[in-house]
């Protein structure tokens, strides 16, 4: 089995991902007449296979379980009669790309969180094939409030009310932000730290809170110039 072999490099996967998927285009565009005719309603479940060597194949699935490689989707031939020659090359498409996606996630079992992530960068600079099998140009990714100097992770305020934040720039500067808070504790649910989530710390008692514990939206926290936990707001409203 795959997963026996020796550990992969991310550059062999996306080598293997590359091949696959031109293989799968190459049917559904280029021969998509010997594709459209080999995918015989009457036969039975079919699978479109794409090949390390580029080339491609419609088969039945594999008979060992679990198999070898995650398998295609089952049956394609089956809707091909009952649904426009388009929208059933593009059904095809969609699950083609699911399919290329799990092979190379499979293959990729062992790569670290860095590595995985330049893996998907890889695969994610070319179009998916249901883009091709539609010529579909792939949309520029739009700025977010997320993006440029905002991190999404902690926010923080100074005493003159500048935001402060923790961007996480590339993945070294990832795992220092990780490392660097993995030990901060929320002061309200008392859980810990998670660059996934939205986090305020106080001015005043400078200990940190998830913004969902105190009620608090990264856009409600753009206007507030100091920052005051509940308990600290509690303890200044005493007479």
């Amino acid at each position: 089995m795959e997963m026996a072999s020796s550990p992969r490099t991310v550059e062999e996967i996306f080598k293997d991902y590359s091949a696959r998927r031109a293989g799968v285009v190459r049917a559904l565009t280029q021969d998509v007449d010997e594709f459209y005719g080999l995918c015989d309603p009457d036969k039975e479940n079919l699978c479109l296979y794409g090949h390390p060597n580029e080339s491609w194949e419609v088969n039945l699935p594999a008979e060992e379980v679990p198999p070898e490689l995650p398998e295609p989707a089952l049956g394609i031939n089956f809707a091909r009669d009952g649904m426009n020659r388009r929208d059933w090359l593009s059904l095809v498409a969609v699950h083609s790309d699911s399919w290329l996606l799990s092979v190379a996630f499979y293959l990729g079992a062992r790569l670290n969180r860095n590595e995985r992530k330049r893996l998907f960068s890889l695969i994610n600079e070319l179009p998916t094939v249901f883009e091709v099998v539609t010529e579909r140009k792939p949309l520029k990714d739009k700025p977010t409030v997320d993006s440029g100097s905002k991190s999404r992770g902690s926010t923080k305020r100074s005493s003159d009310g500048q935001v402060k934040s923790n961007p996480k720039l590339g993945d070294e500067g990832y795992e220092e932000d990780e490392d660097e808070h993995g030990e901060t504790l929320c002061g309200s649910c008392g859980g810990n730290y998670s660059a996934d989530e939205f986090w305020i710390g106080c001015d005043i008692c400078e200990r940190w809170f998830h913004g969902k514990c105190v009620k608090i939206t990264p856009a409600k926290a753009e206007s507030i110039k100091q920052y005051k936990c509940p308990s600290c707001s509690m303890k200044r409203g005493r007479p």
